[in-house]
Order: structure tokens, then sequence, then C-alpha cells
């Protein structure tokens, strides 16, 4: 039975042909290459100690390329890649969203401006690790994806683009009017789906985050 690779995000799978769309990232049969088992050549002598006994000087192997420097962009960013720096700088806002949405609902519940406030606190939190959680997650799919536009990357954009959207207009409407949550009204409930579809987009982000790490 062949296996067969995706070139995107790595799954594998087994079977005469490719699949039509890879399960885990999307991409069609076309990124898909075969893999084929190399079996073990028999041991011989070294290339170096073959040559010097047929009488053949050895040539002077190729100069390497130097690394890139650590204090260099490709470095750091490599060293991003290298260390998992996205699904660790994710784990720091989705970990406060849901507390946030739960003290703002609770906070219109019992009237608790304690609450509401503990609420708009986690939310800058939220906002201010933005900007790496984003860095990050666009190095990894350019470098590690290849800047795939597959379906389930789409919807990944999608997701953290709605996540960055309501987190800043959440934090920009409590502070232009506080009082949002005493007074039932249309524009409560649009402040309070707003954070719904905030926690929403986080988890399904984690979703298919979770479907390109563990490849299932």
């Amino acid at each position: 039975m062949k296996k067969w690779q995706c070139t995107i995000c790595g799954y594998i799978h087994t079977g005469d042909e490719p699949p039509e769309v890879c399960p885990v990232c999307g991409a069609d049969k076309s990124q898909f290459i075969e893999l084929i088992e190399q079996k073990e050549a028999p041991a011989t002598a070294s290339q170096p100690e073959a040559q010097k006994q047929a009488g053949i000087q050895a040539s002077p192997p190729p100069p390497k390329t130097p690394p890139a420097s650590l204090f260099s962009f490709d470095g750091i960013t490599g060293l991003m890649i290298k260390h998992h720096a996205h699904p660790i700088s994710v784990h720091f806002p989705n970990g406060i969203i849901p507390m946030s949405v739960t003290f703002i609902f609770l906070a219109t519940i019992f009237q608790s401006a304690g609450l509401s406030q503990a609420s708009f606190y986690s939310m800058i939190f939220v906002m201010l690790t933005l900007p790496v959680v984003l860095f990050t997650g666009y190095n990894e799919w350019k470098k590690k994806y290849r800047g795939a536009l597959t379906r389930i990357f789409i919807m990944k954009i999608i997701s953290a683009a709605i996540v960055s959207v309501c987190t800043l207009v959440i934090v920009l409407w409590f502070l232009v009017s506080p009082d949002v949550l005493k007074t039932p009204s249309a524009w409560r409930t649009v402040f309070l789906m707003l954070h719904l579809a905030i926690l929403a987009a986080a988890g399904f982000a984690g979703h298919i985050g979770g479907k390109l790490v563990f490849k299932d």
C-alpha cells in the first residue's frame, strides 16, 4: 500500500491514490507527494577511502552556508517556529477570554460594577496579547505552511480577525460608555453578543489549531 504526504501540513495518507482533499488542512490532491521507502545500501568503504585506494585525490568539501544569525529577523522567526511560539502565545488570551465572558454575564445578572470592571480589564489584557498572537501565527502560516490559502486557513484567519476586531470594539465601547450594562437595551444585547462572538471565534480557531497539530 502506498503512502502519501501532504506538503502543506504533513498529514500522511495510506492508499493507492492520495485523497482528493487533505482531511487536516484542506489542500487538494496535487499537494500530496508519494513517500518511497529507501532500501539500505550494502556497507562499502567510505568515499574518501575508496578514492584513496583508486589513487584519486579527494576534492575539498564545499563551503558550508553560514546559518542565519540568531539576532537577525530570519533567525528570530525561525526560533519562533522551532520552539512553538504561536501555540504558546495563544494560550494567554484563550485562557482569559472565557473568564471575561463569564464575568460580563454575571455582571449583567447581578448588576455588579466590580465584575464588569474585571471583565473590562481582562479584555484589555486580551487586546495587549493579540499582536504577539497574530504575528507568531502569521509567521507560522508563512514559514511552516507556506502561506497556503486552503479552506481551513481561511477560516482560521477569519476567526482571528473576529477576535481582534470585537476585542477592540468592546474595550473602546466600555471606555466611552461604562454604564452600558445598567439598563436593558438593544445596545446592551449587542455588547453581550460581541463577547459571545469572541468566545466562539477563539474556540473555533483553537479547534482548527488542534487539527493541524494532531493531524486528525
